[in-house]
């Protein structure tokens, strides 16, 4: 447990990023329009962010709330704009009908991030076999991490899903976040879990609000104590 633990907060313009880097954040997603759960910010948006900050920032591909791709070619584009911007991690996660990896999808876009490391994120709770999923993605280059709360519902009916990752271990580094609470912290640290993502929980006045520096240096020190 000696192993700091990474917080990752999500951005949506550079208020954010300033307020979450002042208060510890190591790593920051950027998204936009969180009534869809996050699609991809415009690249101005990117752009100021990275002017703003000097931590990692992963960046949200995705354009239409779910897990469908929708327009591939246009995802591909999209990646492409933000990679010619200077962004170089990404966040992405696509399930076919069947509820497993969309990997037609997730193939074309990594082909074009050439390389950066990204998150698979939380269309793992929604698959319909996460073991399955996991073992399909497993090869591809950049992957390095899953977003997961173990179900859709959350970390508090996930909590066991991923103590049982958790102690399996992987290649990749489970990033838990989804009703994440600080409550939540002990547990998961004493298993092993070494990284973290809040959305909500950084903003105490609702998403109507900017990132409280306050807020997430309180999850600094939480999980620096675990």
């Amino acid at each position: 447990m000696s192993e700091r633990a990474v917080l990752e907060v999500i951005a949506l313009d550079a208020e954010d990023a300033i307020a979450a880097r002042a208060g510890g954040a190591d790593r920051l997603e950027l998204v936009t329009d969180m009534a869809a759960n996050g699609l991809t910010p415009p690249v101005p948006t990117f752009t100021a962010i990275r002017a703003a900050v000097d931590i990692p920032l992963r960046v949200m591909l995705r354009l239409a709330d779910g897990f469908a791709a929708g327009d591939v070619g246009r995802l591909v584009r999209t990646a492409r704009e933000l990679r010619s911007a200077g962004a170089e991690e990404f966040v992405l996660g696509f399930l076919a009908p069947d509820g497993q990896a969309d990997l037609d999808t997730v193939e074309r876009l990594v082909a074009e991030l050439a390389g950066c490391r990204w998150t698979f994120h939380r269309a793992i709770d929604h698959a319909s076999d996460r073991g399955a999923l996991r073992t399909r993605l497993a090869d591809l280059p950049g992957l390095d991490t899953y977003l997961t709360a173990g179900s859709p519902r959350g970390v508090d009916e996930g909590l066991p899903t991923l103590l049982a990752e958790a102690a399996q271990g992987g290649d990749q580094q489970l990033l838990v976040g989804g009703g994440l609470r600080l409550d939540h912290v002990p547990t998961l640290r004493k298993a092993g879990v070494s990284a973290f993502h809040i959305g909500g929980a950084a903003r105490p006045g609702g998403w109507h609000t900017p990132v409280s520096a306050e807020a997430v240096r309180h999850w600094r020190q939480v999980l620096d104590q675990g």
